[in-house]
C-alpha cells in the first residue's frame, strides 16, 4: 500500500518529483515575499536613494539565492550520477567475479 503511494510521486526516470499543490505554494510564496519587499521599499518613507539602495539589495538577495539553489541542486545531481556509475562499476565487478567462480 505504501509502495504504490510513494510511486505516484516518481517521475518515469525514477526520480522523485514535487506535487503540483507544491510547486505552486513555493511559487506563490516566492512572489508574495517579493511582492511584499518591493512594495514595502517603494511606500518606505525614504529618500529615492534610500530606495534604490534596498531595491539593490533586494535584487542581489534574490539572484544570489537562485545562483545558491542551482549550485546546490547541481552538486546534489552530479553526487547521484557519481553514485550511479561507482554502483555500475561494483555490480560489473560483481558480476564478472561470479562468472570465475563457476
Amino acid at each position: 500500500m505504501l509502495n504504490n503511494i510513494h510511486q505516484d510521486y516518481l517521475h518515469p526516470t525514477g526520480l522523485e518529483t514535487n506535487t503540483g499543490a507544491w510547486r505552486m505554494f513555493v511559487r506563490l510564496s516566492f512572489a508574495l515575499s517579493l511582492g511584499a519587499a518591493s512594495i514595502g521599499i517603494l511606500f518606505a518613507p525614504v529618500e529615492i536613494w534610500v530606495k534604490a539602495y534596498l531595491g539593490m539589495g533586494l535584487y542581489f538577495v534574490v539572484a544570489s539565492t537562485l545562483m545558491l539553489s542551482k549550485t546546490i541542486r547541481d552538486e546534489h545531481e552530479a553526487k547521484r550520477l557519481h553514485n550511479r556509475i561507482s554502483n555500475a562499476k561494483a555490480e560489473r565487478l560483481i558480476t564478472e567475479h561470479a562468472k570465475e567462480d563457476v
